[in-house]
């Protein structure tokens, strides 16, 4: 007895190639899925470039002038641009940072929490941005700086030393740079490293105690 013939399946076979060409669209997505999954490791464990050495650290701040970002106003009417001279005489925190910087937007949270703090004064260097990007990022996130330079060229981040946005400075009263950390504030670079320093700062200061009148001197 003969065997029966095969059946059709019904389904036309696939087009020769069709399978490589599905390959080849499917790198860029998994290229770009490799891409993030690194970008969010290093985001993740507060970006240690924070370690890269600066040359400036106890030295005074560079000496500069930048105009304001013009349209950024706040309760007291516009926000002022940022020099060189309004960092002396108080501890100061300062951020610089673009509407286009993914990092930035990550760790505006923790630019917000340090502009409670009345001790030091939050300023911000704007770099390399857009006018009209830099302030719908403001307007969207809020604004914690009490003064913003625009620095659109990078003349002023290459004075301060600066890698790459974000970067955050801590400039002691007298005017020294005390602190420099590289990459988005995150809670654990906030605890670890860049509040300690802060406070330290803060410390230093401090105008030191004056005797109390009358107390006897031994």
């Amino acid at each position: 007895m003969a065997d029966a013939a095969p059946q059709e399946s019904g389904k036309a076979a696939p087009p020769r190639g069709r399978g490589r060409s599905l390959i080849w669209a499917a790198i860029p997505l998994v290229v770009f899925l490799a891409l993030a999954a690194v970008f969010l490791k290093q985001l993740e464990s507060g970006n240690n470039t924070h370690d890269l050495p600066s040359a400036l650290i106890g030295k005074p701040a560079p000496q500069f002038t930048l105009a304001p970002l013009e349209g950024l106003r706040g309760p007291d009417g516009p926000v002022p641009g940022l020099s060189s001279e309004m960092l002396a005489g108080k501890v100061s925190i300062v951020n610089v940072w673009a509407s286009w910087c993914v990092p930035c937007r990550a760790e505006h949270p923790a630019l917000v929490m340090l502009a409670r703090d009345k001790r030091a004064q939050l300023v911000g260097i704007n770099y390399k941005d857009n006018t009209g990007n830099a302030l719908r990022f403001l307007g969207q996130l809020g604004n914690p700086f009490a003064a913003v330079g625009v620095d659109p060229r990078g003349t002023a981040a290459i004075d301060w030393g600066v890698y790459g946005v974000p970067e955050t400075f801590i400039v002691a009263a007298d005017g020294t740079i005390a602190f420099k950390h590289v990459g988005p504030l995150t809670e654990q670079s906030l605890k670890e490293r860049f509040l300690p320093a802060l406070e330290a700062a803060i410390a230093r200061s401090a105008p030191a105690a004056q005797p109390v009148a009358g107390a006897a001197v031994k």
